[in-house]
């Protein structure tokens, strides 16, 4: 079976499922628990449900991007965006063993203009 990839993509958009789920229960909480209590609460269940999984959600993606970022020949194409590691002319996503367009299209990048 087939395991989903971790993409930029997939990390923001369970980030804005947790908030939105979050923002509801706290919307439903705040008719039971004093008004004190909910501020400290929500602020609290914003940073355990929302924000700690997005960091620990991106430091599992760039620890799995580095192999990319060293040993493909993507990573030195003039079409690959290393933050998201994307391939900007095919619009996906290379791996160790996918090429997007399988060399084809790979022009390097232009390390002057970077400096």
């Amino acid at each position: 079976m087939e395991t989903k990839r971790l993409t930029l993509g997939y990390i923001v958009f369970w980030a804005l499922i947790r908030l939105a789920i979050t923002i509801v229960g706290l919307w439903i909480l705040f008719y039971y628990i004093d008004y004190g209590t909910w501020w400290m609460l929500g602020i609290v269940s914003l940073y355990v449900i929302v924000i700690h999984p997005i960091f620990i959600q991106y430091d599992i993606f760039r620890e799995k991007s580095k192999p990319i970022l060293s040993s493909t020949l993507c990573s030195s194409c003039k079409y690959f965006d290393e933050t998201a590691i994307l391939c900007t002319a095919l619009d996906e996503h290379p791996d160790e063993n996918y090429l997007p367009c399988k060399g084809e299209l790979w022009e390097p990048k232009n390390f002057e203009s970077e400096l």
